[in-house]
């Protein structure tokens, strides 16, 4: 249950609405200021049916085992864990909620860089089935530039049963997306040869389960020169590994620009294992202000994805962030500020701004105003919340897609993954 606070409500008042404890509202979501909440503020409401109270040498695994379950469960349901399995006597663990998960399995991914806080990543990792570490990027002679320790990454994620993606891009030296580069590989049997062995290499030495490959910016004309990379990818990896191709949002076959005229859905889906839609930026640091990932956009992209791939093979992008712009707005040089969605929700807070939520986009928003010394500065804030993940998890679910994918995870995002686990059960 998605509770959406009114004004005068509080925590107490909500918990005997629902026959719930403050407490568990409170740890459930992770609340910074419990005493202080938002009017349209989203609360998720979970009811345990069976919880146990941990006793004298039990472990998280012994308890996972004596109820038929999993570790990675029992810290699903359990988010104040935070992964952890340190336990003390007296503790009570949830073992299930009232409502059990009624939309079937669902497979996760999220994105993550090696610098992530370690207390975010193992408070994550339990929520996910695959985890993308940004990433190998490429130098002009093929050769891969690799990511600062993403071997650390690797290793935690295994002690979840998380599978570990190397991540390939056509990321520069520079650290900047090239379609010079793009081309450059992909009209060189040498160039491609070169990089599909080393990725090979470097997914079996580091212990990677599979490999994402996003390149972006290519040229329309070598649509399916890239299909063709990553046929012959696929196949040096073998049926051991997974291959992922991160694709731009289209909608249709006809779509211009060089961000989506090389990503042939048919072609790209026929190679790759999965195929991961990047259904975000609608609203984006030099957008004017609007919803990052709305619904009714994300349903276009879909639909047009359904048609050309097996939904048996697409993730949903999901967003993790969004935006806070100044206005007025003005086209070449407002510039919007990200934020996390748990600091959103403060910043209404402080600014004593109601929440609001777009139907249409699914996506909650509000307005504040600045004091400066020329006077009141308005800003606008669009970010995500339980409802919005509510309606994009659904979404998913409509066109029986194999799962989604988050971008990213280095900010904590409590209202997703409780919802997530109350409508799926996580492969």
């Amino acid at each position: 249950m998605i509770h959406t606070v009114k004004s005068g409500e509080s925590v107490y008042s909500i918990a005997q609405l629902y026959g719930t404890t403050p407490q568990r509202i409170i740890a459930d979501n992770d609340l910074k200021d419990p005493s202080r909440l938002v009017v349209g503020e989203d609360i998720v409401i979970l009811i345990p049916s069976v919880s146990y109270t941990v006793k004298d040498g039990d472990t998280v695994e012994s308890i996972a085992q004596s109820y038929g379950t999993t570790a990675k469960n029992i810290f699903q349901k359990n988010p104040t864990l935070m992964g952890n399995g340190a336990i003390y006597p007296g503790q009570t663990i949830v073992i299930s909620y009232e409502s059990a998960p009624s939309l079937g399995e669902i497979s996760t991914n999220g994105y993550a860089y090696p610098f992530i806080d370690e207390s975010v990543l193992r408070r994550t990792l339990p929520y996910l089935t695959y985890l993308s570490i940004f990433t190998y990027g490429i130098k002009n002679d093929g050769s891969l530039i690799p990511p600062e320790n993403d071997e650390k990454l690797i290793r935690i994620s295994k002690e979840y049963d998380t599978v570990p993606l190397m991540m390939l891009t056509s990321l520069t030296e520079a650290g900047t997306f090239s379609n010079e580069l793009v081309t450059r590989i992909l009209t060189s049997d040498e160039l491609k040869e070169k990089i599909i062995n080393e990725t090979y290499e470097t997914m079996v030495n580091k212990g990677y389960g599979g490999v994402d490959v996003d390149f972006e910016y290519i040229p329309a004309e070598y649509a399916e020169d890239y299909a063709s990379f990553l046929a012959a990818l696929n196949e040096k990896i073998g049926g051991e590994y997974i291959l992922f191709a991160s694709m731009a949002p289209k909608t249709g076959d006809d779509m211009s620009g060089l961000l989506y005229e090389g990503h042939n859905y048919g072609a790209v889906g026929n190679a790759a294992d999965a195929v991961l839609l990047m259904t975000y930026e609608w609203g984006y640091t030099y957008s004017s202000p609007m919803a990052v990932s709305p619904l009714n956009k994300v349903r276009e992209v879909i639909r047009y994805g359904v048609e050309n791939i097996s939904p048996e093979k697409i993730y949903m992008g999901m967003p993790n962030y969004g935006y806070n712009w100044t206005l007025p707005f003005i086209s070449g040089k407002s510039a919007a500020a990200p934020l996390s969605n748990v600091s959103a929700v403060s910043l209404a807070r402080e600014k004593n701004a109601a929440i609001q939520f777009d139907t249409d986009a699914a996506s909650p928003f509000f307005t504040y105003f600045d004091r400066t010394e020329n006077g009141d500065v308005e800003h606008e804030v669009w970010f995500q919340n339980a409802r919005s993940a509510d309606a994009m998890l659904r979404l998913a679910s409509e066109f029986g897609l194999r799962g989604v994918s988050v971008w990213n995870i280095m900010k904590y995002f409590p209202a997703l993954w409780l919802v997530l686990i109350s409508l799926f059960d996580i492969r």
